[in-house]
C-alpha cells in the first residue's frame, strides 16, 4: 500500500509543479484554526530511500529538516531527532488528501488521513484493525468542517492549521522527553493529534470508536517503532 501511496504521491505533485493554482478558501469549510505555511515535501513524497544528486546516498531521513516545527534546534540536527520515512510520507499524503477533500488547510483531519494512505505504520495499522479506515475518516471529516465547493481547487501545498502544527510540535515535543534514540514515528503523529480535544483529528477519531485507551496502547508500541524504523 505504502509503494501506491508513494507514487500517488510523486505523479500528484509532478502535476502540481507543472499547473500551480490560485484559489480562495471557500465560504462552506470553517477550520477556525490560523494556518502555518509548510515547506515543500517534493523529495519526502516521492518515498524512496535516496535523495538526488547532490545529495545521492543520503537516507530519506535527511529531509525531516524540511517538516514544519516549532523546535530549530532540532531542525538543524543538534538533539538529532528525525522523522521517520513513514511519517514524513504521512505528511505528504495529508497533503494531497486536503487537495482531495478541497479543504484550503491540511488540519488534524488531514493527517489522519495521510496515516492511512500511507497505511505501513504502527499506527496505521492500529486505526484499521479497530475499524478506523480512510473511507470512514473522510466521512467524518465531511460532517465536522463540512464539504467544499465543488469547483475550489487547494492550494498546491494546503498550509497547516494551528491545531495541525500543535500535533507535529507534540511529536517532536514527547520524542524529546522520551530521551530515548530512534525517530519520531507516526505513532506520535497519531498520539499528537488525541492530544487535542478540540480538534478535528480528536472528534473525528472520538466518533469512530478511538478512545483513550488504544492510545495508551499507542503510546506503548510507540518506542518500539520508534527503534525499528529505518535509517
Amino acid at each position: 500500500m505504502a509503494t501506491a501511496a508513494q507514487a500517488a504521491a510523486a505523479a500528484f505533485l509532478s502535476f502540481l509543479c507543472s499547473s500551480p493554482s490560485h484559489h480562495t478558501a471557500p465560504s462552506s469549510v470553517s477550520l477556525g484554526a490560523t494556518p502555518v505555511l509548510p515547506v515543500s515535501l517534493r523529495a519526502a513524497a516521492a518515498g524512496g530511500p535516496r535523495l538526488s544528486s547532490p545529495l545521492r546516498g543520503r537516507r530519506i531521513s535527511a529531509v525531516t529538516a524540511q517538516l514544519p516545527t516549532a523546535h530549530p534546534e532540532v531542525a538543524s540536527g543538534d538533539k538529532k531527532i528525525r522523522w521517520s520515512s513513514r511519517a514524513v510520507r504521512s505528511f505528504a499524503m495529508a497533503e494531497l488528501e486536503a487537495r482531495k477533500m478541497r479543504y484550503p488547510t491540511t488540519g488534524t483531519e488531514g493527517l489522519l488521513m495521510g496515516i492511512l494512505v500511507e497505511g505501513t505504520s504502527g499506527a496505521a495499522k492500529l486505526l484499521r484493525a479497530n475499524g478506523i479506515t480512510l473511507l470512514n475518516v473522510r466521512e467524518e471529516a465531511a460532517n465536522v468542517l463540512g464539504k467544499s465547493e465543488m469547483f475550489y481547487f487547494s492550494p498546491m501545498h494546503p498550509p497547516l492549521t494551528e491545531a495541525a502544527q500543535q500535533a507535529l510540535d507534540w511529536a517532536v515535543n514527547e520524542k524529546l522527553k522520551s530521551g530515548e534514540d530512534g525517530e519520531v514515528t507516526a505513532n506520535h503523529l497519531l498520539l499528537g493529534i488525541w492530544s487535542d480535544k478540540e480538534s478535528a483529528g480528536h472528534k473525528i477519531l472520538a466518533s469512530l470508536g478511538f478512545d483513550d485507551e488504544k492510545a495508551r496502547l499507542l503510546t506503548k508500541t510507540a518506542g518500539e517503532e520508534a527503534a525499528m524504523s529505518p535509517r
